[in-house]
Parts: C-alpha cells; structure tokens; sequence
C-alpha cells in the first residue's frame, strides 16, 4: 500500500459548507505559498458555488481569482468541482459551451477536474470527461452518493465501471450529506477497488459525525486520496479534519508525509480569517444526525439556514428538513447535491411556508419532471407530475441532444459588456446576475456586500434599542421641545402616547394608515371611508382573490402579460427567482389584468399585490 493523499478543501467547499461560500480572494493569496508547499495531491479551489457567490456576493472576477490562485500556487495542482453538463450553473448546456469552458477553465489554471451529475445519469457526464481528456487534464468521474431503495454498492460499481469505459482517470465517491457509514465505506471502496484499475477518492462531509471513521475505513480498504479540510473550516457541515487525519496515518503503511507544524501554521491563519465572516456563520454547523433522514448535504445546509432566515422563516427549519425527504421520494430519490438539493429544497421550503404540498411549484421541479435533466433513478410520483406538467410530452434522450450549439448566440447576446469568452462564459452561466456584474465592472462600480463589524452592529442594535424620547420639531417655521412620558400598550388599536409640549403635557393617540378610518371630504354622503393599504414599496396590500402575491420574497424575473390581457385560472402570469429557483406565479382566476404593480428585477414581497385580475 503506498502513501494516502490529501486534496485539501479549505479554499472552496470549507468556506461553501460553513460560511456559505463568503471567503474572498484576498483572504486566500496571502497563506497561498504555505499551502503550496505543504504538499496537498490537489487544492480544491474552484467550481461549485464559488463562481456563483464571487458574480451575486463578493462582486469578484471568478476567473480572475482562478488566475490568481494559479500563480500563488505554481506547485500545487487546482481542483475544481464541475457539475457535468451542468458546468457551473444551473441549466444543462449545449456540448460547445461545455468544450468551451472546460479549455477555458484549464488555461486558466485548473488541472483536476471532479465531474458529477446530481442524477447520476452517465449520459450527462460524457461530454464533459471527453473536454477535460481533450486537453490532457486529469478526469475524475465522479459518484454522487446516497441511499434510497435503489441506491446500494451494485449500482455505483457498475456506474464506476461505465466512467473508466468513458477515459476517467481515476473514480471519485462524493457522499455529500455524510450518509456513508464506516462498514458501508469499507465495502464500497473495497469493491470499487476490485471492479476498477483507476485510483478511487473518498470525499465525505462530517454532518452526522461519521466522516473521519468512513475516512479511516476507507483508507484500511485501499481507496487512494482522501479529501479533507483544514480545521479552521472543518468538521460539521463541513469535512474532517486535515491535521487530524494527518496524525491518524503518521507512522503507519499509510502516512501521508505531511508535516504537521506546517498545517498548524496555516490553521493560525485561517482562524483568525474566519473572524471576518462571522455574520455568515450557519446555526446548523455542528454535527446533525437528522441528515441521516434528510439528507441535506454540507453544502446546502448553511445555504438553507441562510435563504430561511430572508424568508423570516427560520424557525421552521424543522418542517423543511422533515418535507426534504418527501419530496424526494415524489421525484424518484435523485441523490441531493447542486442542482437537485436546491430543486428538493426549494420546493420543500414552498411545500412549508405556502400552507399545502405543491401549491406552487417552482419550474425546476417541473423541468426535472419533464426530464430535463436527465433520467431519475427511480419512478416519480405520477400525481405530481400530472399536477405539475399535465400531459406535456417527456424527454426520453439525453437533455442535451435536444440543445442546438450556443457559442456563437451567447457571444451575440453579450457582445455590449463581453470583453472576452471568459466574460462569455460568466454570462452564460448566469444571465442576469452575470450581465449586470460585468456591466458595473466596466463602469468601475462593483460594490461588494459588506463585511460588519460585530462592534458596529452592537452599536447599531443599541441605537434601534433606545431611540431618543426628547427631540425637536419644526412645523411651519415654529420649533416644539417633545418629551415622550410614556405610552399605551402596542397593539392596541388606537395607542396613546404621553409627551410634553414645550412642558405642557399632552396625550396623542396614533393609528396606522392600514387601520384606521379617515373622513372622506369629498364623499357626498359625508361618511367615512378605509384609508389605501399600502407596503413600504408603495404597492397594495391584497384585498381581493384577483391580488397576485408571492409565497415568499423574490425578484422579478419575468412579468408575462399585460394590461388588459385575459387569464384563465393557473394561467402564468409572472416567473419570480427566489433561493435561486424560479417560481412562476399563476393566476388564481379567470378574468381580466387590470394593474401591474411591478417590472422585471424589482424586489417583492408576500405581503403585497404584484398584479391586479378582476374576476370574470
């Protein structure tokens, strides 16, 4: 048995899984040389959710951070994680963008390129391995583990078998909810290792507290490089411990030769890094034996924690993470990782907070039930899919095939702001968000979200906390000295304030505007009537079953009819992105749109009519 290697994981799925995906480039280049003579096999660095949260959050060039890594770390090889036909995004693409982004990708500084399909379909990995063999670059083909009634070690084997067939240079298991228990890793790895010539890799997230003993066992049954991370950002959602696995193996048939002062003095580092994200930080960090029901994978877990706490919904995690595994089921047990975590997920959020199971439903879980994305592993819930695509006709052929090459009409789309194919490319991957960071880029406007400080929110808390009770007031020209004495309950529907007028006690009664009555004095019966119920955005409240509202807090992707367009009931009338998904909202009746309250890219709320249908 020769020596187990290490690819190291702090650089990506470390900060993914626990700060969801927040480290910037400048936090990395300068502990970059110590990490490149540690000796790592690979440094995963790159792909998954780093492209997506370096254009929406961070306002950084992906590439250029790719190009930057490269040259810090000249004798290191770059890991990414490639989601197959998938690449980086969220859509299957057409073979020519595939080809076109994995050379780019390689020019740039990637050598290892971990591809994987969230369904495991073999038809939509062939590509991407044939692009990665096409250069010369190193394939790992790679299983997206899971357990579910057809999931069992026969199938991944035959599946590693088909990925040696296709040129892969070596197998990897991707077990990212930490579902893998010791005596299942043992087994599985031992297997693979008789069914396949390549070396295998073993990546495991620690959620349920099993990756370092599935790590260990692996290692007994001859798999060849393990992946870890640093304990700055291990553990948890997150990997085992680096230093720790390192220390494990030191003296034994399997020592991995890493020098453990020199992880130490990274470690230091990272810590002290990590100080800087902590508004990021997941409350479901630690070990959480639930996903062993669930299911929720590293990487998705802190993205949810964070997408619940914008819907205001947080303590409803609970719900969601018992609605995962139901919907799963309903969609044929696709193993939960980017981007079947975020289609399960989402529509498990909107299962939850909508007040019935498939109320709405998103277009990714129709599009996946339409087979876009390829063949499910098991049967799905016929209901489902009858109530979500009705009789619509189904993809039987690899979603690909059906896609006319997009090269030249993406280098058309973003010829206006595209400086170059890698700028192509960051807009293929992500359309509206992409088209709009390489826009600001160009007008030297990229602002990226702001790091707090937990002394200014402190300040800021205790500003909100005691607002002042004695100010002035100039109305009309006139000054007034307010003190505030005292006040009635909240709540109460005409609450009393008791305050000093340049001394002179008064006691004023306030009402909202969504509440109250006001004399209508141009109202020829002399009545009253109830004031415009408004949202701080300015839109109405809804009032009436013609209200078009969303089920949770979005952005406008698309407003699909016009004023004085007719609608049927279930008829789409907007598609809204919300937790990276798009949702398309349907009219609750037939009848005609009179008012349009909102336009593409503009922010919404539950609480609010985004279109207007009077009923038939």
């Amino acid at each position: 048995m020769s020596k187990i290697h290490i690819t190291e994981l702090v650089l990506r799925d470390g900060h993914q899984s626990l700060i969801a995906t927040r480290m910037r480039t400048e936090d990395m280049l300068p502990i970059a040389s110590k990490l490149d003579d540690i000796g790592f096999w690979s440094l995963e660095a790159w792909g998954g959710a780093t492209f997506d949260a370096c254009v929406r959050f961070l306002k950084e060039d992906p590439w250029e951070r790719l190009s930057k890594l490269r040259k810090a770390l000249p004798n290191t090889p770059i890991n990414m994680l490639l989601r197959g036909q998938n690449l980086l995004g969220y859509r299957h693409y057409s073979d020519d963008v595939v080809h076109a982004f994995v050379k780019q990708a390689a020019d740039t500084g990637v050598d290892v390129f971990r591809i994987f399909d969230a369904m495991n379909d073999i038809r939509n990995l062939k590509t991407a391995i044939e692009a990665v063999k096409n250069i010369k670059k190193h394939a790992i083909g790679t299983l997206s583990f899971t357990t579910s009634p057809v999931h069992d070690v026969a199938y991944f084997v035959n599946m590693a078998r088909e990925l040696e067939a296709l040129g892969c240079d070596s197998i990897g298991v991707k077990d990212m909810a930490g579902l893998l228990t010791p005596t299942l890793a043992g087994e599985l790895v031992r297997e693979l290792k008789a069914a396949v010539s390549v070396p295998v890799h073993m990546h495991s997230h620690a959620t349920s507290g099993l990756a370092s003993m599935v790590m260990l066992k692996s290692v007994e049954n001859g798999v060849d490089i393990i992946d870890t991370c640093n304990s700055s950002f291990s553990e948890g959602a997150s990997h085992p411990t680096t230093e720790s696995l390192v220390a494990a193996l030191r003296g034994t048939e399997y020592d991995t030769g890493l020098d453990l002062g020199k992880l130490q003095e990274i470690t230091a580092y990272f810590k002290d890094v990590r100080k800087k994200y902590w508004q990021f930080e997941s409350e479901f960090t630690g070990v959480d034996t639930r996903v062993l029901v669930n299911q929720v994978p590293g990487g998705m877990i802190s993205n949810l924690s964070n997408q619940l706490k914008e819907q205001g919904a947080l303590n409803r995690m609970d719900e969601v993470l018992a609605e995962i595994p139901r919907v799963r089921e309903d969609l044929g047990f696709p193993p939960l990782v980017t981007p079947t975590s975020q289609i399960v997920g989402t529509q498990a959020v909107l299962n939850v907070l909508t007040g019935g199971r498939y109320k709405s439903i998103t277009n990714e879980v129709k599009n996946y039930l339409l087979g876009q994305y390829g063949k499910a592993p098991a049967p799905v819930n016929a209901e489902v899919r009858q109530k979500a695509v009705g009789d619509a006709e189904l993809i039987t052929c690899r979603p690909a095939d059906l896609l006319q090459p997009e090269m030249t009409k993406l280098q058309g789309e973003a010829e206006r702001f595209a400086n170059n194919e890698k700028d192509v490319l960051t807009y293929a991957m992500f359309p509206d968000i992409g088209q709009t960071f390489l826009q600001e880029r160009n007008a030297g406007s990229l602002q990226p979200e702001q790091l707090l400080s937990k002394e200014a929110v402190t300040q800021q808390t205790a500003a909100a906390r005691y607002a002042p009770n004695e100010f002035n007031i100039t109305l009309h020209g006139e000054t007034y000295h307010i003190k505030l004495t005292g006040s009635g309950h909240a709540g109460e529907e005409r609450r009393p304030y008791y305050v000093k007028v340049d001394g002179i006690s008064e006691e004023v009664f306030v009402e909202t505007l969504d509440e109250m009555e006001i004399s209508d004095g141009g109202n020829s019966n002399g009545g009253k009537k109830k004031a415009a119920a408004v949202t701080s955005s300015g839109r109405p409240r809804p009032t009436h079953p013609g209200c078009v509202t969303t089920a949770m807090p979005g952005t406008i992707v698309t407003v699909k009819v016009n004023v004085g367009d007719k609608v049927n009931a279930g008829d789409g009338v907007l598609v809204i992105e919300a937790m990276k998904m798009e949702n398309e909202i349907q009219s609750s009746k037939a009848g005609t749109v009179v008012a349009i309250h909102v336009a593409k890219g503009d922010s919404v709320t539950p609480d609010e009519t985004l279109i207007e249908i009077q009923p038939d």
